[in-house]
């Protein structure tokens, strides 16, 4: 490659930064539907082995996640609705064992000079606004109604993810082959290669760690349900889906989900078994989920994960938080080719 034809990859790379950082807000739609059409690409190819076009395997998998999705949300909007009701009518227990309990032990214990708190009004305010909103969706809808451009925004964007999601999925393979033949000849053989290297790395992780968000998700919250928690569900859930982000999500579920069960159970059995609950299921994933779903492809230190997200999310927003790891992946293939090229070269062999 010569240096003129490396100067315009790289402005052609800048080009595109620029251009996701002043469209982020239009892209997440498009961005949220690749992912899925990535999830579902793999078994569309299988459904056409079984003499279906591509059209009708399309069709099948499509609507499979349609029903999947509305049977999940039904499912899980009333039980969280449930739990949150639940929580907030024990508001008052909660805060009364705060200044009777938990605020005179740590001033005996660590001589911690704390007041006790102001919280039967914000306690009454908080049941009253719940009251009168009437639930978990009609906070929800109040929420985006609020603004006439925001949930017409909302509304545009739901109705555009499926249908992107479906035209990617039937138009996926074309896709890429016109994408190849439009790459110079000289070069294909080359790119070719490093798009198979792309597709393993992404598929390890968007397709493995989406599958262990969920099995942690279920595992998290089965389990706290069998300790009783109020809102096992709501920190079960919340858990498994930032378990992408290494050891922070596993401390910050596991912090509130402590200081729910501290709040309802008032003793240290209930804590004791919640604590078990995130250990069984960090053994899980650390020894079966990830091994068995995602595997050793990615090869992300978990402090680079980590950097990503942060790097994502204050460039693009939660486009970026979305996008972050995927891109990651891929610059470590590249980074991992330079590495080999650098070595293979006469600059780094050279005394």
């Amino acid at each position: 490659m010569t240096d003129s034809q490396k100067w315009q990859l790289f402005s052609l790379i800048g080009l595109t930064v620029w251009l996701t950082y002043l469209l982020a807000p239009v892209l997440m739609p498009f961005a949220v539907a690749l992912m899925l059409a990535y999830l579902g690409d793999p078994l569309t190819d299988r459904l056409e082995r079984f003499k279906l076009s591509r059209t009708q395997a399309v069709s099948v998998v499509f609507f499979s996640m349609t029903l999947a999705f509305c049977l999940i949300l039904l499912w899980l909007l009333p039980q969280l609705d449930h739990q949150l009701e639940r929580f907030i009518a024990s508001l008052p227990a909660y805060a009364e064992w705060l200044n009777q309990t938990a605020i005179p032990w740590l001033h005996q214990r660590f001589n911690l000079d704390i007041k006790p708190l102001e919280t039967q009004a914000a306690v009454n305010l908080i049941k009253s606004h719940w009251q009168t909103a009437g639930g978990a969706a009609s906070v929800l809808l109040r929420s985006l109604s609020d603004s006439g451009g925001m949930i017409l925004a909302w509304i545009m964007n739901l109705l555009l993810v499926p249908v992107v999601t479906f035209y990617l999925l039937r138009d996926w393979d074309s896709l890429m082959a016109k994408l190849h033949d439009l790459l110079p000849r000289r070069i294909a053989p080359t790119i070719a290669g490093l798009a198979g290297e792309f597709d393993a790395v992404l598929s390890a992780f968007v397709r493995g760690q989406f599958y262990v968000m969920l099995a942690l998700g279920a595992i998290y919250s089965i389990g706290l349900g069998l300790t009783g928690l109020d809102l096992a569900l709501l920190i079960g859930m919340t858990a498994g889906l930032v378990s992408f982000v290494p050891y922070l999500g596993a401390i910050v579920s596991i912090v509130s989900a402590s200081l729910a069960a501290a709040l309802q159970f008032h003793d240290a059995a209930h804590l004791i078994w919640v604590l078990a609950v995130f250990g069984v299921g960090q053994l899980l994933e650390g020894m079966v989920l990830t091994p068995m779903l995602v595997g050793d492809k990615i090869g992300l230190h978990p402090v680079a994960v980590i950097f990503a997200i942060m790097a994502g999310g204050q460039l693009f927003g939660f486009l970026g938080i979305l996008l972050a790891l995927p891109a990651a992946s891929v610059i470590m293939v590249m980074l991992r080719h330079a590495h080999d090229g650098y070595k293979d070269s006469e600059f780094y062999s050279r005394v």
